[in-house]
């Protein structure tokens, strides 16, 4: 049934003779929630980063040690600083589009 569906189907629309095909162009700025990710996935590689600082103190001797140390003191503070980062939200505008002439011949005409 389906099949046959399909064959009687041949992709037309019925529209208004006069009515335009208008599509929405948009130059909107990216969501907050997709800049909020983004910042979440940074916060979150930064603090794997200082596990694995944690990780070489007790496995590293000399200044390896100290620079592990050291990331490991220093990184949630940085981490921090690029999570609350909010990018500046810029004003999107939505573009008006003009539809070209229809000129798809029409039975009758």
């Amino acid at each position: 049934m389906a099949d046959r569906r399909a064959s009687i189907y041949r992709g037309g629309v019925a529209r208004l003779q006069n009515e335009p095909v208008v599509h929405s162009v948009t130059s909107a700025a990216s969501s907050t929630t997709d800049d909020q990710e983004q910042r979440v996935k940074r916060y979150l590689v930064m603090m794997g980063i200082r596990v694995l600082c944690f990780g070489l103190v007790f496995v590293t001797t000399g200044w390896l040690r100290w620079a592990a140390v050291a990331g490991a003191v220093l990184i949630p503070y940085f981490a921090v600083i690029v999570a609350n980062a909010v990018r500046p939200r810029e004003a999107g505008s939505i573009q008006p589009v003009t539809p070209p002439d229809d000129r798809t011949p029409r039975l009758g005409q």
